[in-house]
């Protein structure tokens, strides 16, 4: 039997460059979609036929519904470890095999340094006040030497930037919910309150997991305790920071700048609250978006797809 994949949401047109997928030959016929299709009311009609399906983590969800609408599926592999938006019981109920492939966290950690540099010295504004008008250095920008970074959420991610910021003569502060001073000092970061990790930092990145505690955390009384001279960077979840509260912080002037690569809703539907915010840097959720994880993530598909065709899956989830 031939089975049938179906690789979605390949928006780049790599997957199929990315790995080697000849280990498959004669055995699974792939069909990539490169478009945008979570939001296509023929979604389910055009997955039916396949017994395969292959998603990348953050773009296509899979909730109850549609896999009450999905009989032939039969493994369905995401990139990454683990996947929010797949209803893992419903799932089971379907008798689906779900697995994932390992991720690198120095992407994200890398992309958030580049952000907190562009909005230190104002990079985007200045190469298109150069490119469009010919202006000449139209502005002063903020040293990151000496300065203090706040890290919400110490984990593999924010660990990195820490250590990329000491290595910048930064001073490193953080809090999550969990987090103890021994898990700061190991870091040599210093452990502080959440009140005192917004006051203090000129720069605070945010590197915590999106949960029920987490949805909303950083709201319009966590940004008015930020000095109006400071930056605020998302590259964890959109929904972790209130984006109207964001907004209202950025058009009064509480806060100097912001850069995010998150959003409640992806793709940024026009019309979106942030589009046309003042001294807002935004990126398309660029952070897991490179070369190695790619070849991680399309590399380890096609190991979960071999392993179970022979009946011995790999990586399940759940």
């Amino acid at each position: 039997m031939i089975y049938r994949c179906a690789v979605l949401d390949d928006y780049q047109q790599v997957a199929l460059t990315m790995a080697d997928w000849s280990a498959l030959k004669g055995r699974v016929e792939v069909t990539v979609f490169d478009r945008y299709m979570a939001e296509d009311p023929n979604l389910a009609a055009t997955l039916a036929p396949f017994e395969i399906i292959c998603i990348m983590r953050e773009r296509t969800p899979f909730p109850r519904e549609l896999f009450a609408r999905l009989p032939n599926l039969k493994l369905l592999v995401t990139t990454g470890a683990r996947n929010a938006a797949i209803d893992l019981a419903a799932a089971k109920e379907h008798g689906v095999v779900v697995c994932g492939t390992e991720g690198h966290g120095h992407p994200t950690a890398e992309l958030a340094l580049g952000l907190m540099l562009a909005l230190a010295r104002h990079i985007p504004a200045e190469s298109r006040r150069l490119a469009e008008q010919g202006l000449w250095q139209s502005s002063i920008g903020t040293d990151l030497k000496d300065r203090t970074l706040g890290v919400l959420g110490l984990g593999r991610l924010g660990s990195r930037l820490a250590r990329a910021a000491q290595a910048l003569d930064m001073k490193v502060i953080a809090w999550s919910q969990n987090l103890t001073p021994e898990k700061c000092a190991e870091q040599g970061v210093g452990y502080v309150s959440k009140e005192a990790l917004f006051r203090q930092s000129d720069f605070l990145s945010v590197h915590v997991v999106l949960s029920a505690r987490s949805r909303g955390l950083v709201g319009s009384l966590e940004l008015a305790l930020m000095k109006p001279s400071s930056f605020l960077i998302n590259t964890s979840r959109g929904e972790i920071v209130d984006q109207d509260a964001l907004v209202a912080a950025l058009t009064n002037g509480k806060i100097a700048g912001a850069a995010v690569d998150v959003y409640d809703t992806e793709p940024l539907p026009k019309g979106h609250v942030l589009y046309g915010a003042p001294n807002l840097l935004m990126t398309p959720h660029l952070g897991y978006v490179t070369e190695d994880n790619y070849r991680t993530f399309f590399s380890q598909t096609v190991e979960d797809i071999a392993a179970w065709l022979d009946g011995k899956p790999v990586r399940s989830l759940g």
